[in-house]
């Protein structure tokens, strides 16, 4: 039994059936593959990542944060779904689907995950015919981005040939707790919590001091907190049925667009490339605003101990996204140094300070404080907290296989809440980049034109940058 932190019991407090709150993605693999087949490859290598087998259970009046327990009740069939895309089986018939399997909830009185089978794929570019699919859903609860792409690595291969992988051991489960046994273990979890307060304080206090120097010393309109991004038709509250596409780009053409500019990233670069999509969008639709829009970007705090840990350890940067600017060399040259002032801000602030201030907010306050909020539509009422969350997680750069059958892409899906309608999942898998928007019917409801114009922001600034070396070539 394993108590949910602060953090990870956060996204069950926003949860609404408007706004479910899971991660996930959707795979290609190339070549046939029987549902029956999967079913059998997965079974067999389930137990390698535990959380999948747990299940919640909540403590008594909600007095504290719930906790995870090894399932005695475990059934993958009712986690494996099957079905086929109706023809012509093409690219729009599966971004729909996809984005259906992403509007649903997860039945919290189970493990907490979802994968659907999908047959059928017979007229998508690139894709050959009788390949399958796999969307999967895992609520946020349980992984973040890092641990996912952990996940990947367990439970695929990195060769063709399966390797072997030892059968699960014989293990006894624990007895479901009784609730007094969750009350009590509740009651001495609030009795230690204080003490780690004052610890708790003095970093917030060092880090204030720290932050304040820095603030000093950057220009004044740098994001330190938030609510301070402009009004966008992007934040605003959410409806139930999500709209899901993909953008796929050459991620080796994307690295070398980061040489244009001294000290860039690649994380400047794909930023530069969803500014530039965001301001034509935007733009076309005359809702730019004057102000910069500001984005929120996630940052892991997993340390290499914890790279096998589930659940969520991430921290927060604001970066000024250059939407009021249109050439896109220039919205690169300024992101990097407002990602350079990000960095250096959330650093200053401490990596896990502000996430282990959950840990003293009891479970059943939170859940009814964010269930008010949404019930009360409070977002419309104050500045949105940011305007996009781009989050962006590194993969394997090497090809996985399922049962011998290669993965040929993988795109990322995350979830949206009220005054936040769009979050644009990357993953970088095997020389290929997916920005993968998120959003809702009432917001983006042309989410496929959003994705167009990410990839013709790319081709735009891989055009400035080309003429630039031809400049300095002269």
């Amino acid at each position: 039994m394993q108590a949910l932190t602060g953090l990870d019991s956060s996204f069950l407090y926003l949860e609404t059936p408007n706004m479910p709150m899971h991660v996930g993605g959707l795979d290609i693999y190339e070549g046939s593959l029987t549902f029956d087949e999967f079913k059998e490859f997965f079974s067999k290598r389930i137990h390698l990542a535990p959380r999948l087998r747990q299940r919640l259970i909540e403590v008594p009046l909600s007095i504290d944060h719930p906790y995870w327990i090894d399932d005695p009740d475990f059934n993958i069939d009712l986690h494996l779904q099957h079905m086929a895309l109706p023809k012509p089986g093409d690219w729009k018939s599966l971004r729909k689907l996809t984005s259906h399997v992403f509007s649903q909830p997860l039945n919290r009185s189970r493990p907490l995950w979802e994968f659907v089978f999908v047959e059928g794929l017979e007229n998508i570019p690139q894709v050959p015919k009788g390949s399958v699919a796999v969307i999967s859903k895992i609520h946020h609860a349980a992984i973040d981005g890092a641990s996912g792409a952990e996940m990947l690595g367990l439970l695929f291969d990195v060769t063709k040939e399966p390797r072997e992988v030892p059968p699960e051991k014989p293990r006894e489960l624990e007895p479901i707790p009784s609730d007094i046994n969750l009350l009590y273990k509740s009651t001495m979890n609030y009795i230690k919590r204080p003490f780690k307060l004052p610890g708790l304080l003095y970093e917030t206090a060092k880090s204030t001091l720290a932050a304040g120097k820095i603030s000093r010393i950057q220009p004044s309109d740098v994001p330190r907190t938030i609510m301070n991004a402009p009004r966008t038709i992007l934040n605003q509250a959410v409806s139930a049925e999500r709209k899901w596409d993909t953008a796929l780009l050459s991620l080796p053409r994307i690295k070398a667009l980061k040489n244009a500019v001294e000290g860039a990233t690649l994380n400047d670069v794909v930023m530069a490339i969803c500014t530039g999509a965001l301001r034509r969008y935007l733009l076309e639709k005359n809702e730019l605003p004057d102000k910069p829009l500001i984005a929120m970007v996630p940052v892991s705090t997993r340390t290499k101990d914890e790279k096998d840990d589930m659940g969520n350890q991430v921290s927060a940067m604001l970066v000024q996204l250059p939407t009021d600017e249109e050439d896109p060399l220039k919205q690169l040259i300024r992101l990097q140094a407002n990602t350079k002032r990000g960095k250096q801000y959330q650093g200053a602030i401490g990596a896990k300070q502000l996430t282990e201030y959950a840990d003293f907010v009891p479970f059943g306050l939170g859940a009814q404080a964010a269930r008010l909020y949404t019930r009360m539509n409070v977002s419309k009422y104050h500045s949105p907290l940011f305007n996009v969350i781009i989050t962006n997680v590194p993969g394997p750069q090497i090809p996985l296989y399922m049962n011998g059958k290669k993965m040929l892409a993988h795109m990322g899906m995350a979830p949206i809440f009220d005054g936040m309608g769009l979050i644009l999942p990357i993953f970088s898998y095997n020389g290929v980049l997916s920005i993968s928007p998120t959003s809702c019917s009432n917001i983006m409801p042309d989410v496929s034109k959003f994705s167009r114009y990410l990839r013709e922001a790319a081709n735009t600034l891989e055009a400035s940058v080309l003429a630039l070396d031809k400049k300095k070539e002269k």
